[in-house]
């Protein structure tokens, strides 16, 4: 039987920002992530959780300036090198605040925005935004504003405007932190359903008890990894914060 290689390998990654380069964020962190798969990366406030997400896509440092120490490797990319073209279509970013993200005047609009700047052809970009919207069950939302949403339907159609790039991962920083109680039902049923569908999540979260169906935790505290494993291991060895 062949063995599964991973999808996300990061190996003794060390991070300082160029604006405070006495501080260190992130300290020798390594693991690496299966395809098709739910890692949940928990951590106080202030740990260097989203900080990990945006080196991870490629944000950090060619956007934010930095100095990472290390190996990173996204499905076979390195991010710190590759186009940020190019790392869209592999990884998508969701940050916690969805209305940073939404900004086109229909859901529709939004959806097919990404595709759009990929120049790909109206009906490939038209199969995407339909594909999109039956899986995510917002079809009924095609016309709406999207800064007229609810919480819970703005996460949607934010997921909804990274999967229309058909990325085989997707990181969600802080999914539910803006959401009521039927906003984040709708949210963690979302992520059953995109690994059910073969995407690879890894979801920020300080609340690790919403994510018990995780397949793994990644328990990051003061910058360094505390612990990394299935959810019932890290409970019974006393690993979380």
């Amino acid at each position: 039987m062949k063995e599964e290689k991973t999808i996300l390998q990061v190996r003794d990654l060390s991070f300082f920002y160029e604006s405070d380069p006495e501080r260190e964020i992130l300290s020798g962190i390594t693991f690496s992530i299966f395809p098709k798969s739910i890692t949940a990366v928990i951590g106080l406030s202030g740990c260097g959780k989203s900080t990990l997400c945006q080196i991870l896509c490629g944000i950090i440092p060619q956007c934010i300036a930095g100095t990472i120490t290390g190996e990173v490797r996204v499905a076979e990319l390195d991010p710190r090198t590759e186009p940020l073209s190019q790392m869209a279509v592999t990884i998508g970013y969701m940050m916690q605040d969805p209305d940073r993200q939404l900004f086109a005047s229909t859901v529709e609009d939004e959806l097919a925005f990404g595709p759009e700047n990929l120049m790909l052809p109206p009906g490939e970009i038209r199969r995407r935004v339909d594909e999109v919207m039956d899986l995510l069950e917002i079809r009924h939302l095609a016309l709406k504003n999207p800064g007229r949403l609810s919480g819970g339907q703005k996460q949607l159609v934010a997921a909804g405007a990274l999967l229309t790039m058909e990325p085989d991962i997707l990181i969600m920083d802080e999914p539910v932190s803006h959401v009521d109680a039927q906003g984040r039902k709708i949210v963690l049923g979302l992520m059953k359903k995109l690994r059910a569908t073969g995407k690879t999540l890894l979801v920020v979260e300080h609340d690790y008890e919403q994510l018990d169906f995780a397949d793994q935790w990644l328990v990051i505290e003061n910058g360094r990894l505390r612990d990394f494993g299935a959810p019932e291991e890290i409970r019974k060895k006393g690993g979380l914060l």
